[in-house]
């Protein structure tokens, strides 16, 4: 191998992988706690690569209902956007194994390319 190519091997490579979004409102519950918060910590307990919750500013689902954090400066009911990515078949068994916490939310798989950091 070139010093050239040792070093981009060096600094890392793209990888295939998939990313699981999640779309829900801060207000859905799993049993008197957060859904977010109940689907991340099954994620971690899965050995899944990571996780990350956003809340949203603006949005609306199933019920055409808008929620937003402009009237009034009321910011309650806001969407929010839960991002899993590892491999295809990792994220998919994890959903077909916890599809009880899927029931009333928005689920997309879509394949990426994550980046690997290369040797140090």
């Amino acid at each position: 191998m070139s010093g050239s190519q040792a070093d981009a091997a060096a600094a890392g490579r793209w990888r295939p992988a998939a990313r699981l979004t999640v779309l829900l409102d801060e207000d859905d519950k799993w049993r008197h706690t957060p859904l977010y918060h109940e689907i991340v910590r099954r994620a971690r307990d899965s050995g899944l690569a990571g996780a990350s919750v956003w809340r949203g500013i603006e949005g609306y689902g199933a019920s055409s209902h808008v929620h937003t954090t402009r009237i009034l400066d009321i910011a309650d009911h806001l969407p929010l956007m839960l991002v899993l990515v590892d491999d295809f078949e990792r994220l998919r068994a994890f959903v077909e194994r916890n599809a009880e916490l899927f029931t009333s939310v928005n689920v997309t798989l879509a394949p990426v390319d994550q980046w690997q950091e290369g040797e140090r």
